[in-house]
């Protein structure tokens, strides 16, 4: 089969620059907008995989400390049957498990030290079923956790930054007093540390203090359960889970999932990726408009090849498919390029950012300062896609304006003085 002489002209502009130091120019110029091209889809792939990776991995640790969905009295009352409430959400199909629990703020003092901190008391047993540090630490930690026992499991950071161990004793101060003829003081309780736990999320292990849920609720005087907790099959079902569990409960109770409980760090992440999806989509449609240069060079160059092709019988239409096909093969070359070393390199950003960081000897992501440690990656189809058919319609675009341009050569006009 054999391309339409279009296809093959335009060919081999795109790859020509043999005849002369000009037209070499040109190709090299050429050449420099593929590799813009490239570069820019590159970017735009590696960066957003990056992105994708912390996102997962920032959720992950989240979501095994907290669950997929929460649900509270309306009332802000006890929940008085928190296994018939739970038994009812879980005939939704995507509700795997449900547990109860107390949370409320406080402060736990330890000597001239003192933090403020949230508080969740849990059924050792049933929040196995919900939360991943949980089943983690089901035959650990939590299973020292008894009822009327006044122990508590500390956030390793919370405990390195008290000078706490394992068997000391912490005070807690809880935010409602109790009045005495001196008036009203504050609520003091002597809890015993039993355990530490690392979820590998700074807010919860600098910030969070784990009972079991009896204490909690004869601590915080809140006759029950507060909330019950769910475990979902598929945590992005979160707000659709949560939206038809509002409306079978009705409005009795209030039902939030994880995506709202955390709405700033979740909209953050979101708005964060859309803008940088924008700016570097921006250099990319730099490079690709690189090509209106190019070919405009082109058609200055070629005015003496068009004009014999229009007297030879090719028509305005043929003359501007000839330039169309050598910026979209451009287009085309940059794109693919790029989309290939985009995704070499997100694939490969835990092998190549450790050399770097040896080569250099510098540490991009110090565990004291950032979450992880490490650099995570993630492309997504979903993000690659979209990159690659803009990159092409904007270098498509690119190609309109210098192919009319050239199809409006005077054949005359051109051979005058050649």
């Amino acid at each position: 089969m054999e391309w339409p002489y279009e296809v093959r002209i335009g060919w081999r502009y795109t790859r020509a620059g043999k005849a002369g130091r000009r037209n070499g120019f040109i190709s090299f110029i050429s050449g420099v907008s593929m590799l813009g091209i490239a570069l820019g889809v590159a970017a735009l792939i590696i960066v957003l995989s990056v992105m994708n990776g912390f996102q997962k991995e920032v959720r992950e640790r989240m979501l095994s400390v907290i669950a997929h969905v929460e649900i509270y009295d309306a009332a802000g009352g006890a929940i008085d049957d928190w296994q018939a409430l739970a038994a009812q959400a879980q005939a939704h199909v995507a509700v795997k498990a449900g547990a109860p629990f107390v949370a409320s703020q406080a402060l736990i003092a330890r000597g001239d030290d003192m933090r403020g901190v949230m508080v969740r008391g849990i059924d050792p047993v049933a929040e196995a079923k919900v939360t991943p540090l949980a089943a983690q630490l089901k035959d650990g930690v939590l299973a020292r956790l008894t009822p009327g026992a006044w122990k508590v499991v500390l956030g390793i950071q919370l405990a390195r930054s008290l000078g706490v161990q394992e068997g000391d004793v912490i005070t807690l101060v809880t935010p409602s007093g109790q009045t005495t003829p001196a008036g009203v003081v504050p609520r003091l309780k002597q809890l015993t540390v039993v355990g530490l736990f690392n979820a590998g999320h700074y807010e919860y292990d600098s910030g969070m203090v784990l009972m079991h849920i009896d204490d909690a609720a004869r601590l915080f005087r809140t006759g029950g359960p507060q909330g019950v907790q769910l475990r979902l099959s598929d945590q992005d079902l979160a707000r659709e889970v949560g939206q038809d569990l509002g409306a079978t409960l009705g409005q009795r109770y209030i039902v939030r999932d994880w995506t709202r409980t955390n709405a700033a760090w979740y909209d953050a992440v979101q708005i964060e990726k859309r803008m940088m999806f924008i700016i570097l989509t921006l250099i990319v449609a730099v490079a690709a408009f690189n090509l209106v240069s190019t070919l405009v060079m082109t058609v200055t160059d070629k005015r003496a090849d068009i004009a014999i092709l229009r007297t030879l019988g090719a028509s305005p239409r043929s003359v501007m498919a000839i330039f169309m096909v050598q910026g979209a093969a451009s287009g085309v070359i940059g794109t693919l390029s790029g989309v290939g070393l985009g995704l070499l390199v997100a694939l490969n950003v835990d092998v190549i950012v450790p050399a770097i960081e040896r080569l250099l000897n510098v540490s991009f992501l110090p565990g004291s300062i950032y979450l992880i440690t490490r650099m995570p990656s993630d492309p997504q189809y979903a993000d690659i896609m979209p990159i690659a058919v803009i990159s092409l319609a904007l270098a498509f675009v690119a190609t309109i304006y210098p192919s009319w341009r050239a199809s409006r050569v005077n054949p005359a006009e051109a051979l005058r003085y050649e």
